[in-house]
Order: C-alpha cells, then structure tokens, then sequence
C-alpha cells in the first residue's frame, strides 16, 4: 500500500499501540502526526527519529485528548488530515460502587468523546479533499464486557456505536470509518494493569497473564502492535474502499467465543 501524500494524525501515539500504528503507516508512505498530552524534548525527538528512520514528514502536536478544545485544536494545527486514528485511551479497574467519578468522567472523555471532537473537525477537510479514512481503536471491551471495567467497557462499545453513525453519514462519500478491537496488546496501558490483577487474583505475574488476562484469548498470545498497524494500513487501503461502519477484531479468537 503506497500512502504517499496522505498526512495521517494518530492521537494518543508517543508510545504503545498509536506509535505503532503511527509507524506501519509511515512505512506505507503517510506523512504523521504523533500526539499526546505531554510536550517533552524526547516528544519531539520520537517523531523526528520517526520521520528518518521512515523518509516520511513526522511532527508532534501536544494535546490533551480529555479537553475537547484541545481535540479540535490538533486538528486544525495539523493543517491537513487524510487518516485520523483515533486511539488515545486510558484505563481504571475498581467495581461500580466504588468506582472514583473522576476516573469515569475522564475515561469517557478520553476514550469516546475525544474521537466525537476530533471526527467533528477532520470530516469537512475530507469532505474537501474527496478522500478519509477514520479509524477508531476500540477493543474487545467494544464488543463484550469483563467485571470492574464498567467506564472503559462503556467507552470502548459507545465508540463502535460512533463509527457506525459516522460511516452511515459518509457512505455516499469516499470516506470510510471502521473500528479495530484489539484484545490484549502488551502495551504500557495493559502493563499498568497487571499489579492490580495480581492484588486482585493473588497471582505471580506470569500465571495473571495467562490465566487471567489471556483466560479469553485462545491464542494466549498478546497482539501487537506491528500486526494493529498492519490492520490499519489495509483500511486505508483502495482493496477496503467499500468497508465501512464495521469491526475488526485482532484478539486471537477472543469474540469468537
């Protein structure tokens, strides 16, 4: 697949599963746009070392994905958006009764609203350019659910509702919107879950991942990132013109169960 000229904005992407994806679309010829909330000199430096290392344009925008000013604001500082992956996301595990409201009100603006602002401010410049692909990085928490996940299992299914809604109000445009449902990638944001499942279960490392986080995946293998970037340069693809509004589970037969 050859993205030369297409300029791709991938939010949430200075490590874990955007960065990858970032990449596999540099390799394909996009320029990029990487993004987070931070605005370090190694920021900086990623998306430089990027940009050499693939012989594309890579640049950094600093914005914060829970404010939707911020959202539109990385958009509009992009100057052009031809593919806009939607991935920035973040996670809190406790039981409904006990769950902080400050971690639910910001997992539902990070991870669902954030992708409403951002579509919102993306859609006419492809409308303009008569060419888009949106892609939402949703889960396997999109399409089933597990216990003490009940804000991000919230977030992840309104977000394939909002791919479809967006792909029905684009059909008659060559703009597609599809949602990617990873199951478990080793990415800092599953790292950062394993000491609370270890509290939670009473298990060494080890025996949590396979037991208990890979327990729905029948692969007991994590995803990467290599293999969601893949994904995502196939729906930008001509071969994926007409697949729209739809999900793509790459969690080693996770939903199949």
């Amino acid at each position: 697949m050859n993205l030369a000229g297409k300029v791709a904005v991938v939010t949430g992407s200075n490590s874990g599963i955007g960065l990858g994806i970032a990449r596999e679309l540099a390799k394909a010829g996009a320029d990029v746009v990487l993004n987070s909330f931070t605005d370090r000199d190694e920021d900086h430096r990623l998306a430089e070392d990027l940009g050499r290392e693939t012989g594309v344009s890579a640049r950094y925008i600093k914005a914060d994905m829970s404010k939707g000013a911020d959202c539109r604001a990385l958009i509009e500082q992009a100057g052009r958006v031809d593919i806009l992956v939607n991935n920035a996301g973040i996670q809190h595990v406790a039981a409904i009764d006990e769950f902080p409201v400050d971690k639910w009100d910001a997992i539902i603006a990070i991870n669902l609203s954030s992708a409403f602002h951002t579509t919102a401010a993306a859609l006419p410049g492809m409308r303009a350019a008569g060419w888009g692909r949106i892609i939402n990085i949703a889960s396997a928490h999109g399409l089933t659910a597990s216990p003490f996940k009940s804000a991000y299992v919230a977030a992840k299914h309104g977000i394939v509702g909002f791919t479809k809604v967006t792909a029905l109000e684009t059909a008659e445009q060559p703009i597609t919107c599809n949602a990617i449902c990873p199951g478990y990638v080793l990415t800092p944001l599953v790292e950062a879950q394993i000491p609370d499942q270890m509290k939670t279960h009473n298990m060494g490392r080890e025996d949590v991942i396979k037991k208990v986080m890979l327990e729905r995946q029948p692969s007991r293998e994590f995803a990467t990132v290599e293999e969601l970037g893949g994904t995502a340069v196939f729906l930008c693809s001509d071969a994926a013109a007409q697949i729209t509004g739809t999900t793509i589970s790459v969690d080693g037969g996770w939903t199949a169960l």
